[in-house]
């Protein structure tokens, strides 16, 4: 089961109280007091892991309570700390207040973690109020309240290439040609109802992430169909590959396919049309002519994008589509680390 957006409830614990002793030992005249400061309240923290691929453990687990502090004793004895609760998701989720809806973290790293709830501050002992006017304070400070509140989980998955497309246009047959996913392919629309990731290997010790989003059609922009929900995830790839059917069979002229999901698009967000995309013309087994595969080819010339006619049936062009979008994710790549290496350091 695919769960890519969840709402849980976390509430950090609460410090403990400080205590009210004074020392009382034979033969030490006016000991004084001696009470200790309470622990703090465990924290809750999210955390990103590289194991984890969906938000499935938190449908079934939405209520993270971190343990209370205990509180301080005699003898200047400090109450023990409460432990904190470490909530585990997968890299490339988002944590937004669920009130607000203000962006907590954007967690795209693995190990990156992030307090959504701060453990409440232990209470100060006696001991920490005696003064040269007053030797034997009789109060001790309340431990503080953990935070608590709603917490919104999005997850966008973090894929090199994302394959889009009207439904029926092959992306899960191409998926499981190029990579090890076995995503379910059937002759009838909307047979992928979740996100499909395979890794695709493009030469000796490389590779990439290729996801494959549900079909979208006209409209998705405003929830039609299934695309609307997983829009998201195309916001995190590289580079986009676009299926078209350029069979004899198909309902939709390619032209105006390749246009109709360009528009939802760019309607859902115009930055979607500024990553590079890549044109692929699928069942070309199937295709007596080749009149609508030199249309396809103008268009995608005209466009600016590199356009590649395969099949996944007889594997006739999937190598040359492998080897290319292998080079532009090395080239993305190399620019990101470019970029975060000529970011300026500023000495304080």
């Amino acid at each position: 089961m695919f769960i890519d957006r969840i709402k849980i409830y976390v509430q950090a614990g609460n410090g403990g109280n400080g205590c009210v002793s004074f020392r009382r030992e034979k033969y030490v005249p006016r000991g004084g007091p001696n009470g200790g400061k309470g622990g703090k309240g465990g924290s809750i923290i999210i955390k990103a892991s590289s194991e984890l691929y969906t938000l499935l453990d938190q449908k079934y687990h939405q209520h993270y309570v971190g343990p209370r502090g205990a509180h301080g004793e005699g003898k200047d004895r400090y109450g023990r700390e409460g432990k904190d609760v470490i909530v585990r998701v997968p890299v490339g989720t988002i944590v937004c207040d669920f009130e607000s809806k203000a962006l907590i973290a954007d967690l795209v790293e693995e190990g990156q973690e992030v307090i959504v709830a701060q453990g409440g501050r232990g209470g100060l002992g006696n001991a920490a109020f005696a003064t040269s006017v007053n030797r034997a304070p009789k109060y001790a400070q309340p431990g503080e309240k953990g935070e608590a509140r709603w917490l919104l989980l999005e997850l966008k998955l973090l894929a090199d290439v994302g394959i889009i497309g009207l439904p029926n246009a092959g992306k899960s047959t191409l998926i499981s040609c190029i990579s090890a996913a076995r995503p379910k392919i059937a002759d009838y629309p909307f047979t992928t109802l979740s996100p499909n990731l395979g890794v695709v290997s493009c030469g000796k010790y490389k590779s990439f992430v290729m996801a494959d989003i549900p079909g979208l059609i006209e409209g998705a922009h405003e929830g039609k169909g299934l695309g609307f929900q997983f829009l998201r995830h195309v916001e995190r790839t590289s580079i986009l590959l676009h299926l078209v059917d350029i069979s004899d069979n198909v309902t939709m002229a390619p032209v105006e396919a390749l246009e109709t999901i360009n528009k939802e698009l760019g309607l859902y967000s115009p930055l979607l049309l500024e990553k590079p995309q890549v044109v692929a013309g699928t069942k070309i087994d199937a295709m007596t002519g080749e009149k609508t595969l030199k249309q396809v080819s103008r268009y995608c010339k005209k466009q600016g994008f590199k356009f590649f006619p395969v099949s996944a049936v007889t594997g006739k062009g999937i190598n040359e589509l492998v080897r290319y979008l292998g080079k532009e994710v090395e080239k993305h790549r190399d620019k990101q680390k470019e970029d975060k290496s000529n970011v300026p350091i500023i000495d304080e």
